[in-house]
């Protein structure tokens, strides 16, 4: 008995010996475009990271009457690419928005896109 079990055992992995490659040319594609995904998902975040920067900075910098040129300059070179940088005063205090235009990954011509934004407020220091 333990004879034939074993033949038949034989016979089914034989049988199988092509589906693991099978199964892994129909899975492949899927664990590409998840490992795409999470890549770009942690450049988003990096990018966001650079917007809060960019505001912070840029508020900073007025709120020690540096000039509005100098402290837009300052925030732009923090920021990602092509970020629109708005600056405001409301008494006291200034306020800094900062826009960064986002492009997603461009597969199969689909592509993904929004805005990034991020504000900063900071109360003027006295000199």
């Amino acid at each position: 008995m333990g004879g034939r079990r074993a033949v038949r055992a034989g016979r089914d992995r034989r049988g199988q010996r092509g589906a693991v490659t099978a199964e892994t040319v129909m899975v492949l594609p899927l664990l590409v475009a998840v490992t795409l995904a999470l890549c770009w998902l942690v450049g988003l975040g990096v990018q966001q990271a650079r917007t809060v920067d960019a505001a912070r900075e840029t508020a900073r910098l007025l709120a020690r009457d540096v000039g509005d040129a100098e402290a837009v300059a300052a925030g732009r070179a923090v920021a990602p690419d092509g970020a629109r940088i708005e600056v405001g005063a409301d008494g006291d205090r200034v306020r800094v928005r900062v826009v960064a235009p986002v492009a997603g990954p461009d597969v199969l011509g689909w592509v993904v896109g929004g805005e990034l934004s991020a504000t900063a407020v900071a109360g003027r220091e006295e000199q």
